[in-house]
């Protein structure tokens, strides 16, 4: 990764974040110290706060304690609209497209979310607001042809194989123009040749949309190799936090994570 001087500095501060469901600890003092350009990935068992963590990221849930600072503000109280205005966008573990709307009607919607046309323009199709809606089509189709998708452009969202049904949703979390895009598990239920393909992918898009990512994901082989630095939790607690390297070898994820994936996977 090449590093700029703009780069160094820190996009998303993530101070004490905690979160209690009735009782039950979710989330407990979490710290993320995110630098622009990086791609971070947080992994852990099941039920270690990963997803609750994104959810308090993009406002879908609000902690019950600890400050989320992101472009040097504070963003911890606000809406999901406006923290996806702001430049958060995110995938989810359970795809969530709009089955019934074409591949490319999906990625539209995305971009609509950045067009302001005056409303008495939209109801007499104004020569302005036509040509906006084929910029959108134009830019929807080049956002498809990245992904390899364009050639389904037409086809209902539901009809596309699962691989790329998730391909898609990242297609149009990139269509909002975020500066910081979450990935909840973005290549479960993919083949080999499909993860691989993912991992390019999010190395490619990092780059030419200037991306900071930040990566959930139990496929350790995919974690390793692309993200720059892992942190790990494990009962809503960072228990390490490092590069590949490190946290391949560190006893206490090795104990309550790496240990129990290597012996699942040789199951």
């Amino acid at each position: 990764m090449n590093m700029r001087a703009e780069d160094n500095q820190e996009l998303l501060t993530v101070n004490g974040l905690t979160k209690f469901f009735k009782g039950l600890r979710a989330v407990n003092n979490v710290d993320i110290h995110l630098k622009k350009g990086e791609i971070l990935g947080i992994i852990g068992p099941n039920g270690a706060g990963k997803t609750t963590i994104f959810n308090l990221l993009t406002g879908n849930i609000l902690p019950t304690s600890g400050t989320i600072v992101f472009r040097e503000k504070n963003i911890t109280k606000k809406s999901p609209d406006a923290i996806a205005k702001m430049g958060i966008a995110r995938t989810f573990q359970n795809i969530r497209l709009f089955q019934t709307l074409s591949v490319l009607e999906n990625v539209q919607i995305g971009l609509q979310a950045n067009v302001r046309e005056p409303f008495p323009a939209m109801m007499v199709t104004a020569p302005s607001f036509l040509r906006k809606e084929r910029d959108l089509e134009y830019k929807a189709l080049e956002l498809l042809a990245i992904f390899n998708l364009a050639q389904y452009a037409d086809r209902l969202a539901v009809g596309l194989s699962y691989g790329d049904q998730r391909r898609l949703e990242i297609v149009r979390a990139i269509a909002l123009h975020p500066v910081l895009l979450l990935l909840d598990e973005p290549v479960a239920g993919m083949n080999p040749y499909e993860r691989m393909e993912v991992l390019e992918l999010t190395r490619k898009i990092r780059d030419q949309f200037d991306l900071t990512i930040i990566v959930v994901e139990h496929n350790m082989p995919l974690v390793m190799s692309l993200c720059e630095r892992i942190q790990v939790l494990n009962y809503g607690e960072t228990i390490a936090e490092g590069s590949p390297d490190e946290i391949r070898n560190n006893p206490l994820v090795i104990e309550a994570y790496l240990g129990k994936v290597e012996a699942n996977a040789q199951a």
